[in-house]
């Protein structure tokens, strides 16, 4: 798109921006309040209840709530407008009083008011938080989380795999309809809790803290363009209960793992203090193998040239993780119609893997030499984020102005210390010895994040809204390879240590625009994005000899911008009350991640290394979803096709090459002298063309109360085109996979919850990975007076969540298997204390058209 055509666009843009404000009319003057005043008492002892709360709610608007909560003296004084209300006077464990069709044209005292001790509503709540519930809006579909038994003590990854249309691998990577580019959110932004959109964050992070997760397959012009599968959005739990509240969660399991976390809140008619902190222990084992057949007799410059025409390696990860949560923040009420809220967020992660990897060399199916290779590696990590937030409402109708700054650090160092000495040698070669090795990486990663937001409701049907998001994210990463040499000392290979300085602007401006026609609604949006990619890689070797070693040019300095326009359409057509037609289109982007970058070779093992891509571009996608709901009483069913076209899309493939290595034999001077090691290298490259295409269903059925059951199915296909290195990789695949959740409650408050999950089968660019299946089984109990809940869980009941592979080239074959977690066994205990049973809120107007992120429709 040239230019003048983008500048075209963003004139016509303003010009329809500018014609949208001057319809903006000056709202009607306030209508006069009168006060709703009492005082609440407990019946049997008549001392005052403080923290009793009371709602307001007009019976002609049910989106105009009003409310507060009694003093010390359990008496209350709340304004409102002339009307007809009902009224609700409420406390923990007491039973609620109402006020119904109260004409209120003067002030209104309802003096003393009396509550006597009552659990019938209390029970009636627990049983529906039990069942996860979707809502589906113009570009989104909401699943409110519910007691999800087979996540207790677990994580938001956990919790994400119950979702349906998303899936999370055997490595914790997430995808939304089988497509791996999807972005995660936290309350609508990008967070340092999401670990910079480094998805293994989510595995330590508990799911408790997880309220509704918005699946968002056609997003709206509000938010960013980036993730061409589309959006995960995490809405975290906030309470808007009165008073102080919280819970408590403690958790053990097998193999060793152990936690506790702490959710608490206070809030008074001016401010809300909250806090959710949390320690954890965990210890992951998993494994791995690899059988690699190569077609031709290899040499092993460390092995003192020994020939061998397999290679087999058998993996143990020991892994033990430590980490420290916590987010502590406060809500400041400037007035009733506006609020400032801080918030700070801290990790510190602690980190120690001992992974042993035995290696066996074979020639011709004679066994050569094995070695056993020993890295132990530790990983410090401090997280933080610092966010403000400030909301203006002009009125109670959703006409608001939201503004938000945030900044997040990430500081990491990492160390490894590697050696692998020879368990046998068959072959006539005298004295093999494998240099140490010892790797250090430090990793500073900094990000700022500028937002604002103007939503204006036009009438009673139609809203306008327009934004801007700058997003500023630099990471630097300086690695270091340090090698045995003749004397034992560890000296700095120069050919693999390099400083990657990487920097990734993003900014846009938005406009978007919604109404509803009877039974007809639309929301339009345009979004124009510059993305601007930078990065410098400071190394001794020259972009010369960096394409000797990698065999492709490597650019040391780049500095790149893409600047495009992102439509969005987003159609819904009621067909009934409780059934609709939806239809999407979205434009998308993917930019490259730093590690997808970095051309500096990980070393996992000396035979299979990943390697980053400086050349990579981002992906651009165009995409099409069309949906249909259908809701009868105990029944929920949802559908949808969807295809979409992507261009310059990601993918890896693997293949042999030379890297540097340092000789064991060394040189005259007793410093290394460095070598080509053949290896098989997995790198990222662009494709011509990805299409994708494919189908999803999925029902929640509650037939009676104590039966629960839901599940869903996708399956989908894709076609590949492109080439890299002059090899061609396209190719058409088709999979699937589905998953069932069945919950049945039991007498004596107990609850029983089963859930499977199949991917199936699927051909790869280079090879085909088997079917997975994993079962979660759960079974919980509630205690002390319904306060507590008490429930043991086993993740991986068959200890099947393996992720096998085949693949095939000209140069070799390989198959492998990897377990990234063993199967789980979790007891957890959860106690609440002064948790109100219906959520009461504190200012009109704010359960009206508007969700979480100010979007409505």
């Amino acid at each position: 798109m040239t230019n003048r055509k983008i500048f075209v666009l963003s004139v016509c843009l303003i010009l329809i921006s500018g014609f949208v404000f001057k319809t903006w009319a000056q709202g009607p003057e306030p209508a006069k309040k009168y006060t709703i005043s009492g005082k609440v008492i407990d019946d049997e002892l008549g001392v005052p209840l403080e923290y009793a709360t009371v709602s307001i709610v007009n019976v002609n608007d049910p989106n105009d709530i009003n409310g507060g909560v009694t003093n010390a003296e359990g008496a209350f004084a709340i304004e409102v407008q002339n009307g007809t209300y009902n009224i609700a006077v409420e406390f923990i464990s007491y039973e609620t009083k109402n006020f119904n069709n109260r004409t209120i044209n003067s002030d209104l005292d309802l003096g003393t008011i009396k509550l006597g001790l009552g659990s019938e509503n209390l029970d009636e709540v627990v049983v529906q938080a039990e069942t996860t519930q979707v809502d589906v809006r113009l570009d989104k579909k909401i699943y409110n989380i519910g007691k999800d038994l087979t996540t207790a003590g677990g994580t938001v990854s956990d919790a994400l795999n119950n979702v349906p249309s998303v899936s999370v691998d055997v490595e914790g990577g997430i995808s939304l309809r089988g497509n791996e580019n999807v972005r995660i959110l936290i309350n609508g932004k990008p967070s340092a809790m999401a670990g910079f959109g480094d998805s293994n964050v989510l595995s330590q992070l508990p799911a408790s803290a997880i309220e509704r997760v918005e699946v968002i397959t056609s997003p709206s012009a509000r938010y960013d363009a980036e993730g061409t599968a589309g959006i995960l959005n995490i809405i975290l739990r906030k309470k808007e209960t009165l008073g102080f509240n919280g819970s408590l969660n403690l958790q053990t399991g097998y193999p060793a793992n152990g936690g506790i976390s702490a959710n608490l809140n206070y809030r008074t008619e001016k401010y809300n203090l909250f806090a959710t902190t949390g320690y954890r222990y965990d210890e992951s084992p998993g494994n791995a193998n690899f059988d690699t057949r190569y077609f031709d007799v290899q040499q092993d410059a460390f092995l003192d040239s020994i020939q061998y025409t397999e290679n087999s390696e058998d993996r143990d990860y020991d892994r033990i993780r430590r980490n420290f949560n916590t987010n502590l923040g406060m809500e400041y009420y400037i007035t009733d119609m506006s609020s400032i809220t801080g918030s700070v967020f801290y990790r510190k992660g602690n980190d120690d893997d001992l992974t042993t990897n035995i290696s066996d060399y074979f020639l011709n199916g004679s066994p050569q030499i094995g070695t056993t290779r020993y890295e132990k590696e530790t990983e410090d990590e401090d997280s933080y984020q610092i966010a403000l937030n400030y909301i203006n409402k002009f009125d109670n109708n959703g006409h608001q102005l939201t503004a938000d700054f945030q900044y997040e650090s990430d500081q990491e160092e990492q160390g490894s210390f590697i050696n692998e000495p020879v368990r046998y040698n068959n072959t006539d070669s005298l004295g093999v010895n494998i240099p140490r090795e010892q790797t250090s990486t430090i990793e500073d990663q900094n990000q700022y994040l500028i937002q604002a937001d103007y939503v204006r409701p036009i009438g009673e049907e139609s809203q306008f809204e327009a934004g801007y998001r700058g997003e500023f994210e630099n990471t630097l990463t300086d690695y270091k390879l340090f090698q045995e040499n003749a004397d034992g000392t560890l000296v700095l290979n120069e050919n693999q240590t390099n400083i990657f300085d990487y920097t990734e602007n993003v900014q846009a401006v938005y406009s978007q625009y919604g109404s509803k026609f009877g039974e007809f609604s639309f929301l339009l949006g345009l979004r124009l994005e510059n993305t601007n990619l930078k990065g410098n890689i400071t190394s001794a070797l020259t972009e010369a000899e960096l394409q000797d070693i990698y065999s492709f040019e490597i650019d040391t300095e780049f500095d790149n911008n893409y600047l495009g326009l992102f439509p969005t359409v987003n159609l819904i057509y009621e067909l009934g009350e409780d059934e609709n037609i939806t239809l999407g289109y979205n434009r998308r982007i993917n930019r490259p991640r730093g590690w997808f970058i970095n051309p500096f070779p990980s070393r996992s093992s000396r035979n299979n290394v990943f390697q980053g891509n400086p050349n990579l571009r981002p992906a651009f996608s165009n995409a099409f979803d069309l949906g249909y709901l259908k809701k009868w009483d105990k029944l929920t069913l949802t559908s949808s096709v969807y295809y979409q076209h992507e261009t310059d899309a990601f993918s890896r493939i693997q293949e042999r090459v030379n890297i540097t290595v340092a000789n064991p034999s060394f040189g005259e001077a007793g410093e290394p002298e460095y070598v080509n090691q053949e290896v098989i290298r997995s790198i990222p490259f662009n494709l011509a063309t990805n299409d994708r295409m494919g189908g999803e269903i999925g029902f929640l059925y509650n037939p009676n109360d104590w039966l629960r059951l839901n599940g869903s199915f996708n399956y989908f296909r894709f076609e590949l085109d492109g080439q890299f290195n002059g090899t061609d990789y396209s190719q058409k695949n088709t999979s699937y996979f589905g998953r069932f959740s069945s919950k049945v409650s039991l007498p004596w408050k107990i609850d029983w919850q089963t859930n499977a999950f199949y991917r199936g089968p699927s051909d790869d660019v280079q090879g085909t990975q088997d079917g997975i299946l994993s079962i979660d089984v759960a079974l919980s109990k509630e205690v002390l007076k319904d306060k507590a809940t008490v429930s043991i869980n086993a993740r991986d009941l068959l200890n099947s969540r393996k992720r096998s592979q085949q693949i095939t080239t000209d140069d070799f074959y390989q198959e492998s298997e990897f377990q990234w977690r063993q199967r789980q066994i979790n007891l957890s205990f959860i106690y609440r204390f002064n948790q109100q049973k219906k959520r009461n809120e504190r200012r009109g107007g704010e359960d009206n058209m508007m969700d979480e992120d100010g979007e409505g429709f």
